[in-house]
């Protein structure tokens, strides 16, 4: 527990942070991101094939199966300067994906996917069930033997960017315990994988019915490793996605700012009101709070207990952070705030849909409760 407070931005991660800024703000600006909501796919192609050439999806991967063999730690900046630029694709999906392959796959499966994920190719987790259970060894869909198949049944909601994906790691129950298991691209079709209207519309989303499904049994990842690979892929979900709301959150703060400083109002700029240069305060602080929460978790990650006390937090204080910045600035844009146009309205939403995933404010602090006490 001694690490808990601690605060680490290694060489690496300044570098990291510094180039991933320069590209998103200018493969990411707010007409683009407005513009690949009205998309089928959400995301740029081209752009992906660029973040795959920069070797960002090889970060936390191994060098032994093609990447860079850092760790999560490294990829919290780039997840923080995509949230900043409201960048969408399916970089935290894949990122998840090929943790889950990292912490349960057979060495086989290890060799043959992950310098796949590393060149480019889009994977992702079908995780969630009707339930919105957020421990994710509770797990309705099952996998029963059938010869050298699988047979699954069941249903899964909110698995990220499912159509772009080559490769899902779906949980299911088989033999009576948690497992997780690999889908091809191959298996996902427009009768079992229907896209949801959700919050955040710079995201996309499936539910993907599993009823019948076969798939070989060597698709299974190692089941004797799969409770602890559920525990790392739940904090490390929540770290990506404290890192992305941080970002989104300076992004809000700023685009508020600009406005604050633009607007008139009784021949003074709205900005110079006390009412609304306290709560900008506010938002700011909260923003440096959170932001040194999630390096203090991207720092311990790997330390047994203090990093998902510092991971559970980080996810608190950057949701709390977001929200806050988010409902202020929709507040002091007036009547435009509340409009489609506002573009304060995105970030709130990307605040409302983290909350949606992982746990919200009130399971985390829950959790911290039975962690501390």
């Amino acid at each position: 527990m001694e690490n808990l407070g601690t605060i680490g931005f290694s060489e690496e991660q300044a570098d990291l942070m510094e180039a991933a800024t320069r590209f998103c703000r200018e493969k990411s600006p707010m007409d683009k991101v407005r513009s690949l909501m009205e998309t089928e796919s959400g995301f740029d192609e081209s752009v992906w094939d660029e973040i795959a050439g920069l070797g960002w999806l090889g970060v936390a991967i191994p060098e032994d199966y093609g990447g860079v063999g850092l760790s999560l730690a490294e990829v919290a900046p780039l997840a923080e300067a995509m949230g900043r630029s409201m960048m969408a694709g399916p970089f935290l999906a894949t990122t998840l994906a090929s943790q889950a392959i990292l912490s349960a796959g057979t060495e086989d499966q290890k060799k043959e996917l992950l310098p796949k994920i590393v060149e480019g190719e889009v994977a992702s987790l079908a995780l969630t069930e009707a339930s919105g259970d957020w421990r994710l060894d509770r797990i309705d869909a099952r996998a029963e033997r059938d010869g050298d198949n699988l047979v699954l049944s069941g249903v899964k909601r909110f698995v990220s960017d499912a159509r772009a994906a080559r490769w899902v790691v779906v949980s299911v129950v088989h033999n009576g315990k948690p497992a997780l298991a690999l889908l091809s691209g191959a298996h996902l079709t427009d009768e079992n994988c229907r896209r949801e209207k959700i919050i955040d519309e710079t995201k996309r989303t499936y539910e993907l019915t599993l009823d019948g499904m076969r798939i070989p049994a060597t698709a299974l990842l190692d089941q004797d490793k799969t409770p602890a690979a559920l525990v790392h892929i739940d904090l490390a979900a929540n770290l990506l996605a404290s890192a992305e709301m941080a970002g989104a959150a300076a992004a809000c703060i700023d685009y508020t700012i600009d406005y604050l400083q633009t607007r008139k109002q009784f021949g003074r700029t709205i900005g110079s009101f006390q009412a609304l240069k306290h709560p900008t305060v506010n938002a700011y602080t909260a923003y440096e709070q959170a932001r040194s929460h999630l390096y203090a978790a991207a720092h311990s990650f790997g330390d047994q207990g203090a990093g998902e006390i510092a991971t559970r937090m980080a996810k608190v204080e950057t949701l709390k952070a977001l929200t806050f910045a988010a409902d202020r600035s929709i507040q002091f844009h007036g009547g435009f705030g509340f409009t489609w146009d506002c573009h304060a309205q995105l970030y709130r939403r990307r605040a409302a849909f983290h909350a949606s995933q992982f746990g919200d404010e009130a399971w985390h602090k829950k959790r911290l409760a039975e962690l501390l006490f």
